[in-house]
């Protein structure tokens, strides 16, 4: 059974509506117990909550008659409603329950180093949210008393998927998130500093001022306050055209190519970069960043590479803007294949890792073209009728290469315990990817070569 709560109440069982006949109290009740999933509620709080403090002298039968109706409505679907300790309570078992994917949606966020990992989180926790807690069983007092973390929740995941669109470089998708949040909630100081800065960078600076001036004008009215010292030096920074308001801070270990932030080249071979485009493989759950964030990161790697010629990367990117859903899901997977090339030059023995790779590497065989280049030698091409696959057809034939090619053994993982990025050592004597960056940065003064 599926229930759905951040919104009007719905109920679905195998994908499909199902009508439980409730009462708008009733629906409440079941909304009530549903929130507190797994806990009992006393009876007592809910006659509290669903009167507001004002109940008739008969309102703990009526609890019981409603809970009658609830248990008759829910039977058929295996939702069960449990008599407990002078209240009830609802077992999540196996149903699901929107508002608790949501929360451990944002707590799987908050728990994640990796601002790309963060945003995907923040991403599916706020398509979850259709509306106002109970929207059509409550009303707003009630919704302020049993879901007001919940509201705060969503407030937090807004702004913090709007900070990490823009370490990541997205202003413009900032702005599309948060100017209807802003329009509502003009006074929330951590969502309009980050529309400013999206506004700033899109080159609207006298929007970004004027959502200042309503923020101000907000507060003032409203609470007799004016904006605290973060968005004022903001304000201050914007007015004096700060340059570098202008760009998101650089990650380590990073260059700037094309408008995107890459890894520095320390593997090698271009299979070994590839892989390498995610850091902090050796931790998992605590990853220090995810470098392929976008379709546009992916071409733009593709070519730094040296795997797709300039002017091919160009159209890709193109392509990318213009079939956002498409080089979605071919991002996708090129990060899958990714992981199953890391796994399959980490380890030898890996058969269903190679197989994964060699897969992918026969799809790219299939399209390539043999072509004369112009130095007059012969060269396999991936061409135009690719697609977008091509950045990741050319990584594959990359990494079919290499695992042809006895280097593959003198692969190294570096030892630092946020790094395992990947690189080549024929002779045995380097220690650390980046010429002891790693090491040193750790601290970390023993350790050695890791080769398979």
């Amino acid at each position: 059974m599926e229930f759905r709560l951040l919104g009007s109440f719905e109920a679905r069982h195998g994908g499909v509506p199902v009508g439980l006949g409730l009462r708008r109290q009733e629906r409440c009740l079941l909304g009530i117990l549903l929130v507190e999933a797994g806990h009992v509620v006393q009876t007592e709080r809910l006659v509290d909550l669903l009167w507001n403090g004002a109940a008739p002298v008969s309102a703990r039968g009526t609890v019981h008659t409603y809970v009658g109706r609830l248990r008759a409505a829910l039977r058929p679907y295996g939702v069960a409603v449990e008599s407990r300790a002078e209240g009830y309570s609802v077992e999540p078992a196996e149903h699901r329950i929107d508002v608790r994917e949501f929360a451990d949606l944002v707590a799987t966020a908050a728990s994640s180093g990796d601002p790309g990992e963060r945003v995907r989180c923040h991403d599916a926790a706020l398509e979850l949210w259709r509306g106002p807690l109970l929207a059509d069983a409550s009303d707003e007092l009630l919704r302020s008393r049993l879901g007001g973390r919940l509201a705060e929740l969503r407030l937090s995941a807004l702004a913090q998927r709007a900070e990490d669109r823009l370490a990541m470089g997205q202003h413009a998708r900032v702005v599309a998130d948060l100017v209807p949040v802003v329009d509502e909630l003009p006074s929330h100081e951590r969502l309009v500093a980050a529309l400013m800065t999206a506004l700033y960078r899109d080159g609207r600076r006298a929007e970004a001022l004027r959502r200042y001036r309503d923020t101000a004008r907000e507060l003032a009215e409203g609470v007799g306050l004016s904006p605290g010292p973060a968005l004022a030096d903001l304000h201050a920074r914007v007015l004096a055209d700060d340059p570098a308001l202008d760009r998101p801070p650089a990650p380590l270990y990073a260059v700037r190519v094309a408008g995107e932030w890459l890894p520095w080249h320390t593997g090698g071979h271009p299979a070994l970069e590839f892989c390498n485009t995610y850091a902090g493989w050796s931790k998992p759950g605590r990853p220090r960043g995810e470098w392929l964030r976008g379709y546009s990161t992916l071409a733009v790697w593709a070519g730094y590479a040296d795997l797709v010629d300039e002017h091919d990367v160009a159209a890709l990117v193109e392509r990318g803007r213009t079939q956002p859903e498409q080089a979605e899901v071919v991002l996708g997977e090129a990060r899958a294949f990714r992981t199953d090339l890391y796994a399959c030059l980490t380890d030898t023995e890996d058969v269903r890792a190679f197989d994964a790779v060699a897969a992918v590497a026969r799809d790219a065989a299939r399209v390539a073209v043999f072509t004369r280049g112009p130095d007059g030698l012969g060269r396999w091409r991936l061409p135009p009728s690719a697609g977008l696959r091509v950045p990741l057809y050319a990584a594959a034939r990359s990494a079919a290469e290499l695992l042809a090619d006895a280097r593959r053994f003198t692969v190294c993982k570096c030892p630092s315990d946020d790094c395992g990025w990947l690189f080549l050592d024929a002779g045995g004597r380097r220690r650390w990817c980046s010429i002891a960056t790693c090491g040193e940065a750790e601290g970390v003064s023993t350790g050695g070569r890791r080769g398979w």
